[in-house]
């Protein structure tokens, strides 16, 4: 009993040093879901309902299969750019666009019904717009989108960009099989009329195709999402500047 104990304590204690030992980007993985207790042994990522994502999978991807089949290192592999001004993304640059599904699925719901389980209605910039949108509870994301809200609506000069905002969807990306992450409601979409989207633009959805970037999104409102843990599609080559979305282990 007593080197059962020994050994319980060696373990302890190798893990706790181990985890101080962890990659930047498992350390900011998770520091930005606290709730979901994340650990790391090494290979796999586990969450606190014991599900296992392989970290790395090492197979080397581009293109489809990175978009299709990433690891939890893929989606975490590109650095998203803050604070850049006049930033336009260079070839196949898409920080954030890369996602994988079952780890969102596990924390935010498998099917629509689960996730509408965790869904709260908001008032979007109740001054400038008032509309109510729905979005989930789970990691305190309507609490940030509600501290957005509230920091939009001291700008009335951008009352045009913030009309029509969009949240909950449960769908399937066009040309693609996977999931928006709308589906999940962890996404927002502001008003489509001053918005520019790749697949509109080159009206395909070829990812291969050479794209000219365009963004119509002013810097503020794209900072104001930032500081509160959302990205902007419009820092993606593949760019969809209507499109923000919580991921805070990027902004770390």
């Amino acid at each position: 009993m007593k080197l059962l104990s020994i050994i319980l304590a060696l373990l302890f204690f190798i893990t706790t040093i181990s985890a101080q030992e962890y990659p930047k980007q498992i350390q900011n993985l998770i520091s930005a879901y606290p709730n979901f207790d994340i650990q790391y042994d090494g290979k796999y990522i586990i969450l606190k309902e014991r599900q296992k994502f392989i970290y790395d999978d090492r197979i080397k991807k581009s293109g489809e299969l990175l978009l299709n089949k990433p690891s939890i290192s893929d989606m975490l592999q590109s650095e998203y750019p803050k604070n850049l001004n006049n930033y336009i993304p260079s070839k196949d640059s898409d920080p954030g666009r890369i996602r994988n599904e079952d780890f969102m699925k596990a924390m935010y719901g498998s099917n629509s019904l689960d996730v509408l389980k965790n869904l709260v209605t908001i008032v979007w910039c109740p001054k400038l717009v008032g509309s109510k949108i729905r979005i989930t509870k789970i990691n305190n994301v309507h609490l940030q989108l509600q501290k957005i809200s509230e920091e939009l609506d001291k700008h009335p000069e951008l009352q045009k960009y913030l009309q029509g905002a969009t949240t909950f969807n449960w769908r399937i990306i066009k040309g693609t099989n996977r999931l928006s992450t709308h589906s999940f409601a962890t996404s927002i979409d502001l008003n489509v009329k001053f918005s520019n989207y790749w697949q509109w633009d080159c009206k395909c959805t070829n990812e291969e195709i050479d794209l000219k970037y365009k963004n119509q999104i002013p810097k503020l409102i794209v900072e104001i999402f930032e500081k509160h843990g959302f990205i902007w599609g419009g820092k993606w080559y593949h760019y969809d500047t209507m499109h923000f979305e919580y991921r805070p282990e990027l902004l770390n």
